[in-house]
């Protein structure tokens, strides 16, 4: 089928910090050289920001450089950071606070600011647009255009008006545009569909370690003023999670009397009994973080994937025709847990690679090695490479031992130990069979603190048009209740925050694996954690999806 087609010089995938960075930063240097750059971002969510989650605590070092006026601009950063407490939780009830002394470097916040990342890109994108950027929301990057001689030349949006089986439906059908280009920057965020496919194709992770992930899970709350402290950063470690089941929380005070709380669980999880949702909502009982929540009301829920390996795991970040930048690639720093300056950072230098191709007359299509020689002389690689350890020595030795290691690293050697750790078992494989692990019993949610699923997916404002292929795939559709079910107890049930995957008994007393697709709030969880790699997470139709307002 011929599809219409347009061109330009630089078309990227995602709007989010990577992908917005670096679309600023191709027109500004295109503005320097008195040249023209056409630079096309294709958004999937409904608009801007919409698909946007993170904690987040934002560093200003690389929107500095990008826009050192962004205060006269306007950027959203009203909250700097007031002060850091940070608690080991020991059980259900008992916490005891870490003394600052005792807290590793990358986990101070001075000089930082309590963001919503989603208003962060959206002010981004009025930027970008002011300079001269093409912005599409609501279409799907569905694959990469690569031809006979395996350059990539741009990519297809997917095809608008599809039904359930793949046919046309009648008076509604349009079919996906093929959007040309010298260089496709992907900056699809974590396990990106297009990034994922092109890591396998091109070989890109050959010579690294395993990449791993954590899955954050986030609400939004406002709270009684009289518990509210703008700019009070808490941080937990330990409980409800543990040594074999890593992970840790967030509790970040905002302006108009707003607090954002979040658990982040490592998807090297072994118990496949665990439910990160359900442990998200136990958590918010503990009186640490129970005396900010108590009396509040919760206004949005939120959940994505993390990408957390670090330098270790960074795939070749180009090849002939584009390069994968920020989480695509996998450029957050876990120390800090933060990747929103690491995105724009390598969003922004892998623009001036192009940028520079480009105005000295480069025709595209050839690999832009300048990125990774940029990227290895870049305070980018230098903050990566002193975070290097961190995620593997939690890994190893639990949030205690792992925890003084990290500070002896961080504090002592400034991240430059002479030795790096590897973590070289995926996180897929770290489960352990269900009998062999301890069933996990938790409690109802009151309605108050804690909550179900589906009423939490509601306050994401999800929604997918119904009649339409499903958007996730099973390589093998026996291998749920055949292999996953008797071996794992099937954990897709539990290690997705959204209530999509169910095992149905029918009633002949067989199970079946039913897929609530349209619940799906796009974090990849499946993708990553499913113990026999059979779920391929891809693209659904544009604008499908949550709808967030300000995560």
């Amino acid at each position: 089928m011929e599809r219409e087609y347009m061109e330009f010089d630089v078309v990227i995938v995602g709007a989010g910090p990577a992908g917005l960075s670096a679309a600023c930063r191709l027109k500004q240097k295109a503005a320097d050289a008195g040249q023209e750059i056409s630079v096309c971002v294709v958004e999937k969510g409904s608009e801007v920001g919409a698909h946007i989650l993170s904690g987040a605590v934002f560093e200003p070092r690389a929107l500095n450089e990008l826009f050192p006026d962004w205060k006269e601009l306007g950027a959203p950063l009203n909250t700097p950071v007031k002060r850091d407490d940070i608690y080991l939780l020991k059980t259900a009830e008992a916490a005891s606070k870490l003394p600052n002394a005792l807290v590793p470097k990358t986990m101070h916040n001075e000089g930082n600011y309590i963001i919503s990342l989603g208003n962060l890109c959206r002010w981004l994108a009025q930027q970008a647009e002011n300079l001269g950027v093409e912005i599409y929301p609501g279409f799907a990057a569905q694959e990469a255009l690569i031809d006979e001689n395996g350059i990539v030349r741009g990519i297809v949006t997917g095809d608008l008006g599809v039904d359930r089986e793949g046919n046309p439906k009648e008076g509604m059908y349009t079919p996906g545009m093929e959007l040309r280009a010298k260089y496709t920057l992907f900056a699809e965020g974590c396990r990106g569909h297009i990034g994922k496919q092109l890591i396998n194709r091109f070989q890109l992770n050959a010579n690294v370690d395993p990449q791993h992930y954590a899955i954050g899970i986030k609400e939004l709350w406002d709270i009684d003023p009289a518990k509210h402290e703008q700019g009070l950063v808490v941080h937990t470690a330990g409980w409800p999670l543990n040594d074999e089941n890593t992970g840790g929380s967030f509790l970040y005070h905002l302006e108009n009397n707003q607090v954002v709380v979040g658990l982040i669980v490592d998807l090297s999880y072994s118990n496949p009994h665990l439910s990160p949702f359900d442990e998200f909502q136990r958590y918010k009982h503990h009186p640490v973080i129970k005396q900010y929540l108590e009396g509040g009301k919760r206004v949005s829920y939120g959940a994505r994937a993390i990408a957390k390996g670090g330098l270790n795991c960074l795939p070749k970040m180009v090849f002939n025709g584009g390069a994968l930048i920020g989480c695509d690639a996998g450029t957050l720093n876990f120390a800090k847990i933060k990747g929103s300056h690491t995105a724009m950072k390598s969003g922004m230098l892998a623009a001036e690679a192009a940028a520079d191709a480009l105005l000295a007359g480069r025709e595209g299509g050839d690999e832009l090695s300048a990125y990774e020689e940029g990227f290895k002389n870049s305070w980018l690689y230098d903050e990566l490479y002193k975070s290097r350890n961190f995620g593997a020595a939690i890994h190893k030795w639990g949030a205690i031992k792992g925890g003084a290691f990290n500070f002896i690293d961080q504090n002592i050697f400034g991240g430059k130990i002479p030795f790096t750790l590897h973590d070289t078992k995926p996180d897929y494989a770290c489960l352990k069979p269900a009998a062999e692990s301890k069933k996990i019993e938790y409690p109802k949610p009151d309605g108050k603190l804690s909550f179900d699923k589906l009423s939490s997916v509601f306050l994401s404002n999800t929604n997918h048009e119904e009649d339409q292929p499903v958007h996730l795939k099973l390589t093998d559709p026996s291998i749920p209740i055949d292999k996953n079910l008797p071996l794992y107890d099937e954990p897709a049930q539990r290690y997705c925050p959204a209530g999509v995957y169910e095992v149905v008994s029918n009633d002949d007393g067989s199970k079946r694996f039913q897929i609530n697709a349209q619940n799906c709030v796009h974090c990849k969880t499946c993708d990553i954690k499913d113990p026999a790699q059979n779920i391929t997470w891809v693209a659904p139709e544009g604008t499908g999806g949550p709808n967030y307002p300000n995560m």
